[in-house]
């Protein structure tokens, strides 16, 4: 096991953009991982079978990335709550004043110069988010031209309506298509009557949670998560994975938690009974030192779902692995 983390520890230091991930979960092998770098087939993460067998499957992303393009009021709050939630944050910024507030603000990066120069320095992939919130619309329109050349997650765009509509025809005059600039999220964020550059903040990191959630892609391992699988603390530790569910269920599939010996957890797959269920079979494992790895199936009872707040029960499968 440790060294399939080893492995995954590498891909990520050399920022490998996506690769997979599979997991057999039953027969003789269950409990066997691999690192796959061509996508398989169908949706992700999923269970398939092959040869009869059961096999996990999911994508392993780097970390999700938050491009923000301008320096003004508006991204200091934008840098902090992406940072909260997780991601990596870089600001591009031709001011040295506005790049210095936006350092101070917690920013991991920032490209202090022309626009275009520091949107060369960044690739894209499925993990980039970029928001520009720039000062004018020749620098919207320069940033949007560049970023819609690559691939992202999300691209949204501050400005009035106005303000858009000219960048948007600008750049459909230069052969971008209308399709494409349409994907665009304009006006940025919820619809939330956000005022002050916090509410404004909230509204745009808001719409790209909705985003996020929204799609099928969950899986994969927290920055926290994988430095406790790394570390060398001489602590018990093991991995839950929901691989499936029906009905209602807490969280969605992909969902992880590294359990510890002494019952500390890092991250959540829903709380509530049916995270305790879990953590209570992954201390048995860690004391008996047995199973290595298991597949727990969790049945949300109609009580227990009243319990949880849910309208109706569901079921979930757990994988638990010693790691």
């Amino acid at each position: 096991m440790n060294q399939f983390y080893n492995q995954l520890a590498e891909k990520i230091r050399e920022n490998t953009a996506e690769f997979w991930s599979e997991t057999v979960l039953e027969g003789s092998c269950a409990g066997e991982k691999h690192i796959l770098v061509e996508a398989p087939e169908g949706s992700l993460p999923s269970v398939v079978t092959e040869d009869g067998i059961r096999i996990y499957r999911e994508r392993i992303g780097g970390r999700k990335k938050l491009y923000i393009c301008g320096g003004g009021h508006v991204s200091m709050p934008i840098i902090r709550i992406g940072k909260m939630i997780g991601f990596t944050v870089t600001v591009l910024e031709d001011r040295p004043k506005f790049a210095d507030n936006a350092r101070a603000a917690g920013a991991d990066r920032v490209f202090c110069e022309p626009f275009g120069d520091g949107l060369a320095r960044i690739t894209g992939d499925e993990d980039s988010w970029f928001v520009i919130v720039t000062r004018g619309h020749r620098y919207d329109t320069e940033c949007l031209e560049c970023i819609l050349q690559k691939r992202h997650a999300y691209v949204g765009m501050m400005g009035s309506r106005r303000r858009v509509a000219i960048v948007k025809d600008q750049l459909h005059q230069k052969g971008v298509s209308r399709e494409l600039l349409d994907s665009v999220h304009t006006p940025i964020g919820l619809k939330i009557g956000a005022e002050t550059p916090e509410e404004i903040a909230v509204s745009i990191m808001a719409e790209i949670i909705q985003v996020k959630n929204s799609r099928d892609n969950s899986g994969g391992y927290s920055e926290e998560m994988l430095r406790g699988l790394m570390s060398e603390d001489g602590r018990k530790k093991t991995v839950a994975t929901i691989v499936s569910r029906k009905g209602s269920a807490p969280r969605g599939i992909g969902t992880k938690m590294l359990i510890y010996e002494d019952g500390m957890t890092v991250d959540t797959i829903g709380g509530g009974c049916v995270e305790s269920e879990i953590i209570q079979k992954a201390l048995l494992m860690m004391r008996t030192g047995t199973p290595e790895f298991q597949i727990c199936r969790v049945d949300m009872t109609m009580d227990a779902a009243e319990d949880e707040g849910m309208v109706c029960g569901g079921v979930v499968e757990v994988m638990l692995e010693l790691a």
